[in-house]
């Protein structure tokens, strides 16, 4: 398996491009910058057949009809969280009071994700958790034979995703982290939607949030 990765667009969001064939490729969130997005899919050197959205804020989402149009790759987002993706421009000017510029094309349809769906992608097994918090459909997807879990703005390293949101809630999202996340394998390798790599047994020890939950 490879996965490459960048921080792009003002929230350096993580965009990942991974590829379990070496001929196509996943891409993991989309932000709005589709030429940035261009470049990893460049130097991964693959065909992207998929694009899985975490969640549906603009940060995630904002290139994702763009991705569409430029690889002609299906896109998939947890229907939860469609109200979010209907109008990414929308976003910018009311929930992160900015004013957009630049082109924020929304694919014609999303496919919906489903908490245990597993999709076969690019010759890799992805599983999808659905993980609400962050947002209502916000969604982290497991390589279990990998050890890899994207886990998108639920899981940062030494923190966790923000929930003053709309459609955020804390104690959706701690339930989240304990039912779906913390279960898995501790060395697990933990990719999030900002930041660096993590692991979940590094998290479970020393990350300040999860304190509750070390035995």
């Amino acid at each position: 398996m490879r996965i490459y990765a960048a921080p792009l667009w003002l929230a350096a969001t993580n965009c990942y491009v991974v590829s379990g064939d070496g001929a196509t490729g996943v891409i993991v969130d989309a932000p709005p910058d589709v030429s940035a997005i261009e470049k990893v899919v460049t130097e991964a050197g693959v065909v992207p057949v998929a694009l899985l959205a975490t969640h549906g804020h603009v940060d995630h989402i904002g290139g994702a009809g763009g991705v569409v149009r430029r690889y002609s790759a299906a896109a998939y987002l947890h229907p939860d969280d469609d109200w979010l993706a209907a109008d990414p421009a929308a976003q910018l000017r009311e929930i992160f009071m900015m004013s957009p510029e630049g082109d924020y094309e929304v694919p014609d349809r999303y496919e919906a994700l489903a908490h245990g769906q597993v999709l076969e992608l690019a010759g890799l097994e992805w599983t999808v958790l659905h993980t609400p918090g962050h947002t209502p459909g916000h969604c982290s997807f497991h390589l279990a034979a990998e050890g890899v879990l994207f886990s998108g703005d639920l899981l940062f390293e030494g923190s966790i995703g923000r929930t003053d949101l709309p459609g955020g809630d804390y104690d959706t999202l701690m339930e989240s982290m304990r039912s779906q996340i913390l279960p898995r394998p501790p060395d697990t390798g933990v990719l999030p939607g900002h930041g660096p790599a993590t692991t979940i047994a590094r998290e479970l020890s020393t990350n300040p949030f999860l304190s509750g939950f070390r035995s």
